[in-house]
């Protein structure tokens, strides 16, 4: 299990810019992106496998394109539980929040890909300790 891609963005509901490292906040998220602060949503994940499987049905989408923070390779989502705790690289812990979303209206995310996976795909943390990560960290199940 680990890091593909990180991506930030500056304002909500639009896609994100992938880097390659972020400093993660304890309480907070991504530092500079738009969806950090004092809630339980600081970070978004998204597997890499259903990016690749949007891909095969035609959209012509990225990393980033469905506005997740991280994405992953090797953790099948929809089989993990609200509560579970990862850590990212050599110190940071995340801990799983929610799974999907409901979306009150297309974003721009919607009509520039032609579906938005996210509100389906997406996980959701808060983190618990802070620190820096990098594309290609690995990803661990924290007891």
């Amino acid at each position: 299990m680990k890091i593909i891609s990180i991506a930030t963005s500056k304002k909500k509901g639009t896609k994100k810019i992938p880097v390659q490292s972020a400093n993660v906040l304890k309480d907070y998220g991504i530092e500079g992106d738009a969806h950090s602060g004092n809630w339980h949503r600081q970070i978004s994940f998204l597997s890499s496998e259903k990016i690749e499987e949007a891909k095969s049905r035609g959209l012509n989408v990225s990393f980033g394109d469905f506005a997740e923070n991280i994405a992953t390779l090797g953790i099948d989502w929809s089989k993990i539980e609200i509560g579970t705790r990862f850590k990212l690289g050599d110190s940071v812990i995340v801990e799983i929040t929610q799974i999907g979303k409901e979306c009150h209206n297309k974003c721009a995310i919607y009509y520039m890909a032609g579906d938005c996976i996210m509100p389906r795909e997406g996980i959701f943390a808060k983190v618990i300790e802070g620190g820096n990560i990098y594309c290609g960290d690995e990803i661990s199940y924290e007891k």
